[in-house]
């Protein structure tokens, strides 16, 4: 179950915005000698729910680095909220789901509240400990993606796709107004699927929240977002997603280099 909590540190993110929340500009990079991007034009709005879509080895996992800042272009450059990336001072405000966070160790000696709490720490500092709001904030998230009974759980006892809601909590507990996922579905199963597009169509429509999501499902994906970037090693498309089922076929067999056939799910 998926719950729907206004609450006052959301309120104004639904505010009218115009200057792209993320921005590159040029952007190529490669790792040695190998070109993984090269020439990337892209802007992502507020509000936007963005797709990534691409073959294996595309680039779509680099794209999310170059965003975060995990990785600097060879050429071009990267901007959050107007800003060049190496000056901006609100990396707090992006959320971060890496890819494989459901493949967690088993083992770790941590509850469900106190992973989700250290998403706190971009707010507060490292060694800072956490008071009433901080427990207040991870209440609330964990409320919000449907976890709040697994709180004191050990969060090795969870399945994959419960293992998957606390990490979008865990990025949720920054408050960020931007939040970006490497491959979020994997290993999990349609149900909880199902239950992950849900939860990230509330968080988009209702809160007001930019998402980026990199996934490998087109016929998922081209159904739940609004924009969509389809990269192998370049731009082949992005824009809004009418515009893209207007011209898939064609799209898709130049971004795989084959013709590829799109299954679309119901929800």
């Amino acid at each position: 179950m998926i719950k729907r909590i206004d609450h006052p540190r959301w309120r104004d993110r639904n505010k009218i915005q115009t200057e792209p929340v993320v921005e590159l500009r040029g952007v190529s990079f490669a790792y040695d000698d190998r070109t993984v991007l090269t020439d990337i034009q892209l802007e992502i709005y507020p509000h936007d729910f963005y797709g990534i879509i691409g073959p294996n080895g595309s680039g779509k996992s680099t794209l999310l680095k170059l965003m975060l800042g995990l990785v600097t272009p060879d050429a071009g450059e990267v901007l959050l909220w107007g800003k060049p990336l190496t000056e901006n001072t609100n990396r707090a405000r992006v959320g971060y789901v890496p890819q494989k966070a459901t493949a967690f160790n088993a083992s770790f000696p941590a509850t469900v509240a106190e992973v989700v709490a250290t998403g706190r720490i971009g707010r507060r500092g490292l060694f800072a400990r956490p008071n009433p709001q901080d427990r207040e904030i991870v209440a609330d998230c964990l409320e919000r993606v449907g976890m709040a009974d697994f709180a004191h759980r050990h969060i090795g006892q969870l399945s994959g796709g419960q293992q998957q809601r606390v990490f979008i909590a865990q990025a949720l507990a920054g408050e960020p107004e931007l939040l970006l996922l490497d491959e979020p579905t994997v290993g999990v199963d349609s149900e909880q699927q199902s239950l992950f597009y849900d939860l990230m169509t509330h968080l988009n429509h209702d809160l007001g929240l930019t998402i980026v999501m990199v996934s490998h499902d087109i016929g998922v994906v081209t159904e739940r977002v609004n924009k969509l970037a389809c990269v192998n090693g370049r731009l082949f498309y992005h824009g809004e997603v009418s515009l893209f089922k207007d011209r898939q076929t064609e799209i898709l067999s130049r971004l795989y280099g084959q013709v590829v056939e799109v299954v679309y799910h119901h929800h």
